[in-house]
């Protein structure tokens, strides 16, 4: 399988090892990269336009750049008869260019996967979407540091938080919208489950946490689901999830295996 990515940070740097260690199955053609990226972060080529990536042919192209990457090149993949995979799945609370996205998807051959990402038990949230949910809440909790840069910095002192935090409440796209690097799993819950407006969403600033933890309720005609996990945060930004890579290894695995779990 070829596969072309977009990025150059630490999601393409682990997918790229993967795919790199597994030569049979994968094909890493190319990374679309910033226009200051010269050096690529696996053993394939950077190229600077969407042209240039499209031309080395890959059957499934792999987001890991960030909001305006899918802006920038989502519907236009998609339209080219390519799969493409979004990590920043946050993008699509953007009403419009979740209209373009998806009518992009549905209008031609290709394929919007979206992985799971950090978020546990996605396959029992959409499952469980089938017979009804009423109610889906996400609490995501990072270390203090892992807020840096975010809105939170105005309106807290991140630096001597001392006890658990509430840095945001509402609903899932505002918490996409507003925390873009932070809340791609708020995202994911919403669109395996009830929708933006109906999912609701506290982000926390946790001081006694080392990882990202995400606490997971839904409750519907199929029962209650309550999960959470303990994520590691990716080796080269705290701000992400190792899970975050993870889940597009996956993904990836379902493309190439004879049987999918």
């Amino acid at each position: 399988m070829k596969i072309a990515l977009i990025g150059n940070g630490a999601i393409a740097k682990l997918v790229a090892q993967f795919c790199g260690a597994r030569p049979t199955k994968y094909n890493v053609t190319a990374a679309l990269v910033l226009p200051t990226d010269v050096t690529s972060v696996g053993a394939y080529p950077v190229v600077q336009t969407l042209a240039e990536l499209l031309a080395t042919k890959p059957d499934l192209v792999v987001e890991c750049a960030g909001h305006s990457a899918v802006k920038a090149y989502g519907a236009a993949i998609l339209n080219a008869g390519v799969n493409l995979v979004v990590v920043s799945t946050g993008s699509l609370a953007d009403q419009t260019l979740w209209d373009e996205i998806s009518h992009a998807a549905e209008n031609s051959t290709a394929q919007l996967k979206l992985p799971a990402g950090a978020l546990p038990g996605v396959d029992s949230l959409a499952a469980g979407k089938l017979a009804g949910i009423e109610h889906v809440e996400l609490k995501s909790s990072k270390p203090p540091k892992a807020w840096a840069g975010t809105p939170a910095e105005k309106t807290h002192d991140l630096a001597n938080i001392t006890v658990p935090t509430v840095i945001f409440s509402g609903t899932a796209r505002e918490a996409a919208l507003a925390f873009p690097k932070n809340a791609n799993v708020a995202a994911t819950a919403a669109l395996a489950g009830i929708g933006f407006e109906k999912t609701k969403v506290s982000l926390i600033a946790d001081p006694s946490v080392t990882q990202n933890v995400h606490r997971l309720e839904a409750d519907g005609a199929f029962g209650s689901l309550r999960l959470e996990i303990y994520a590691n945060p990716s080796p080269d930004n705290p701000k992400t999830s190792h899970m975050a890579a993870l889940s597009i290894m996956r993904l990836l695995e379902h493309e190439a295996a004879a049987i999918v779990i």
